[in-house]
């Protein structure tokens, strides 16, 4: 277990590069399909070696064991867990609940606000007398597109249907589930935050090409976010709601240059070189936590065992359904 334990904890430094350059030589919608995945594995991996970091280490001491009526020296032995790694296991695991629950309380609940202030919408639109340029989407049953009066005139007719299809699009996907995933995943493991730029940006290149496909012109689509981005800029216009995703997000100008650029003539030769690597980082991830679990499992019931046959072998019933034991000792005696 001391080995296994530790690759959940340590694999995502090496697994956090790999599928960011795997994500970039995919199509957006793979990709943040593969970011948001991965990020949630290697999360929960990394949360159950804390547990079980933690639960070996509480084992080990006197009045756990014996209040599970284990064997004390017969698990130290098996589950050789430092109590001062336990103790900064426990810690770990402590504060990361904590801020993963805080982080998911807060997006939520900035989500509920953002669409209870929504003004009256007509199906899915609502208009917001503003002058700042803005749109964004709230997700919701249904979902809302918010756009402001000042993002309208900024905007012309066919320029306003690439904007709609866009929001439409992250509405559709369910994006807010993505970003909301990775959000929690990166409180619960530092590397992972490294992740939540990429997966944004490939959400946001997911609704452009959902835009394009929609609205049938790709230049079209690219010079819509190029406007939307830039009447923003102008207007010093304030952030979107936390957990909203907007057609102006992210790095505007690469989007740009996507949409505007031909696809890929062929696969690159690498990608199933990156792929066989990273998935090995995750199975090895997995493979661990397991291989752990079971190790501290085989040794719990060990020590269970050990625990009653010695209270079994101390009994004194033991003694008294034993008469040869009773006359041996009163001739001693």
């Amino acid at each position: 277990m001391v080995v296994a334990v530790w690759m959940p904890l340590l694999i995502p430094l090496l697994a956090v590069p790999l599928v960011r350059l795997l994500a970039e030589r995919l199509a957006p919608r793979p990709a943040s399909w593969l970011l948001a995945t991965t990020g949630a594995v290697l999360s929960a991996c990394t949360m159950l070696a804390l547990v079980l970091l933690t639960g070996a280490g509480l084992l080990r001491l006197d009045f756990v064991a014996a209040a599970e009526h284990l064997s004390p020296p017969l698990l130290r032995r098996m589950s050789p867990t430092p109590p001062p790694l336990a103790c900064a296991a426990g810690l770990a695991l402590a504060v990361t609940i904590g801020a993963a629950g805080r982080t998911l309380c807060r997006r939520v609940t900035a989500l509920l606000r953002a669409a209870n202030t929504a003004p009256a919408r007509r199906g899915d639109l609502a208009v917001l007398p503003d002058d700042l340029p803005d749109a964004y989407a709230v997700p919701g049953r249904p979902g809302t597109i918010v756009v402001t009066t000042g993002m309208l005139r900024a905007l012309d007719a066919r320029e306003r249907e690439v904007l709609l299809a866009h929001e439409r699009a992250h509405l559709s996907g369910r994006h807010h589930l993505f970003t909301l995933v990775m959000d929690v995943a990166a409180v619960l493991h530092p590397a992972l935050l490294a992740l939540r730029a990429p997966l944004r940006y490939h959400l946001e290149r997911w609704a452009d090409e959902s835009a394009a496909g929609a609205v049938g012109d790709r230049r079209l689509v690219a010079r819509a976010i190029a406007r939307a981005a830039l009447a923003r800029r102008r207007a010093h216009a304030p952030a979107a709601p936390v957990g909203a995703l907007s057609v102006a997000a992210g790095p505007v100008p690469r989007r740009v240059a996507a949409l505007l650029a031909a696809p890929p003539a062929r696969r690159s030769r690498l990608l199933p070189g990156i792929a066989a690597a990273l998935a090995a980082c995750v199975t090895l991830s997995g493979a661990g936590t397991l291989d752990a679990a079971t190790d501290l499992g085989g040794s719990v019931e060990a020590a269970e065992t050990h625990q009653h046959e010695t209270e079994g072998r101390h009994r004194p019933e033991t003694v008294l359904a034993n008469p040869g034991s009773l006359r041996t000792a009163g001739k001693a005696a």
